[in-house]
């Protein structure tokens, strides 16, 4: 026995009164948080005698070192949390660790690991309040932030405007660098618009990338936003069908840019909804304003198109007069018109069909018009006015555009008839003493091709004859049955009632023509021109 020293019961119990001490010190002292813990461990490396202690929190699948004291050798980071052993203690959510222990300071430390340990949970607890507390303030201010969103892009029915809106809003709310927004055309998603950096045209909806992208999962790269080291994209879907892609890329962080969370994607996903309504409304709104401009331009065509067709038919003495045209939309490609010379002694007769229909026929129809009736005061019935109204139509018209034309001068005294045939249908002469004769096709259509030329030909318009030009809706004129009316079927019923009024006339032929049809919509326009040479003549001698 070692009778000149104390024990060693007496020390370790010695140790044991003074770390008692010093806890009650430290107790009274009242110290919270992160310096209560600074000094437990403290207490701890002088207890143990250690070259240093530290506490680890969980982090990331191991443990990161959150406190430690001067001079400790402890790495910044454990891969995996160990069992309690010599040394250390591991508890939930931490792991207290030091370097070793004196032989008689293992009885002064249960005590003092006992407070480490509650004032490390304690620590950790209001770590995660903390967190929990600064995500709800977050989240609250996603919330606000998304009401914002909501009224901005509600606010206007602009599409392009929404666009960029939608765009813009979602790289703000998710603190990204680079954004791009894709929608769906023709089965592809076409990018529509970029921020931050280039973005690729197009997308496969079938390729594995759009695949995950569409669905919601984060990737580490790819190639929708060249360059871009973390990738999220979300659908923009309407009634479960997609319409587009949101994606954005490289959320800042204190390190530079770092991957999304999930409450990114949430917040995306949100921002999603609200832009799949709101494009669908804007898309409509569009196509809204679309049809109403349309029906504008159709209603002023239709309109420019009733100013150029004749009011009325003119009188001519010894003559009689009747027109009449259907188109087959609101706006036609059918013409005809009148046109007075010498003062009346004689008379031109027109008759066209520009090809196609809609607003662009009836703009080439205007276009004749003009041309027509400035030309004819100076220009004579013949090759060289063909020349000039195919030059004409050639540079006025879009490509693969061309009118079909029958024009006439009627010298009324003598009943002569120059005409020109640039590739119309032939017109019908019914002969007062019997038989029936047509004006055979001339040359090309005015605008198919320059330098192209059309020759005059003479007929006689005897009294008692009756001649008829028409447009090819009239013989095309389709039935149940897929047979065409016909060039002699319109020849006979114009023999058969040759003596009719012209107005009669006119509307039995409207009448047989559409028998014929069977109630069937006939894709072309339909147009008649009657003249009959009284059977004794009152011309103007």
């Amino acid at each position: 026995m070692n009778a000149g020293g104390p024990s060693f019961a007496a020390v370790n119990r010695r140790a044991s009164d003074n770390l008692e001490d010093a806890l009650l010190a430290l107790a009274r002292r009242e110290p919270q948080g992160r310096q209560l813990v600074e000094q437990l461990l403290s207490l701890l490396d002088r207890a143990t005698g250690s070259g240093g202690a530290a506490l680890y929190l969980e982090s990331d699948g191991g443990y990161r070192r959150e406190l430690a004291t001067a001079g400790s050798v402890h790495e910044e980071v454990l891969p995996a949390a160990p069992g309690d052993g010599p040394g250390q203690l591991a508890f939930c959510g931490g792991l207290v660790r030091w370097s070793g222990t004196t032989r008689d300071a293992g009885v002064a430390t249960p005590a003092l690991l006992l407070a480490l340990v509650t004032a490390a949970r304690e620590l950790i607890l209001r770590g995660q309040l903390k967190r929990q507390d600064f995500e709800a303030k977050s989240r609250g201010v996603q919330i606000e932030a998304l009401y914002d969103v909501g009224l901005a892009i509600a606010s206007t029915l602009d599409f392009e405007r929404l666009c960029e809106e939608i765009l813009m809003r979602a790289v703000s709310l998710s603190d990204a660098r680079r954004g791009a927004l894709y929608l769906k055309q023709n089965g592809r998603l076409v990018l529509h618009r970029a921020f931050g950096g280039d973005a690729q045209a197009r997308l496969d909806p079938d390729d594995e990338e759009t695949r995950e992208l569409l669905t919601g999962v984060p990737r580490p790269t790819c190639c929708v936003l060249p360059g871009a080291l973390h990738v999220l994209g979300v659908p923009i879907a309407v009634d479960g069908l997609p319409k587009g892609l949101l994606v954005i890329g490289d959320k800042e962080s204190r390190q530079g840019v770092g991957p999304f969370s999930p409450a990114d994607r949430r917040t995306l996903d949100l921002l999603a909804n609200q832009a799949a309504i709101a494009l669908e409304n804007a898309d409509l709104h569009r196509q809204a304003l679309e049809k109403e401009r349309l029906e504008r331009e159709i209603e002023l065509a239709s309109e420019i198109q009733r100013q150029i067709l004749p009011k009325g038919t003119p009188d001519i003495p010894g003559y009689e007069l009747a027109g009449w045209n259907r188109p087959a939309r609101h706006i036609g490609g059918d013409y005809y018109d009148f046109f007075p010379f010498a003062g009346g002694r004689s008379w031109g007769l027109v008759l066209a069909d520009v090809s196609g229909k809609g607003v662009p026929a009836a703009l080439l129809v205007s276009t004749l018009h003009s041309a027509l009736r400035l030309l004819l005061d100076r220009i004579e019935l013949g090759s060289d006015l063909f020349a000039r109204l195919n030059d004409h139509i050639l540079a006025s018209s879009a490509a693969n555009k061309f009118i079909t034309l029958l024009a006439a001068r009627l010298e009324t005294e003598s009943g002569e008839l120059h005409y020109l045939n640039a590739g119309h249908n032939p017109a019908i002469l019914v002969r007062a003493r019997g038989g029936v004769e047509q004006f055979g096709p001339g040359g090309l259509p005015l605008g198919l091709l320059p330098g192209v030329s059309c020759r005059t030909e003479r007929a006689v318009i005897e009294p008692g004859d009756l001649l008829c030009l028409y447009s090819d809706g009239i013989t095309e004129a389709v039935g149940p049955d897929d047979i065409e009316f016909g060039f002699d079927r319109l020849a006979q019923l114009l023999a058969d009632n040759r003596e009719m009024p012209l107005a009669d006339l006119m509307r039995r032929i409207d009448d047989e023509v559409s028998v014929h049809a069977g109630g069937l919509a006939q894709g072309d326009d339909q147009t008649v021109l009657l003249l009959r040479r009284a059977a004794t003549s009152h011309a103007s001698p």
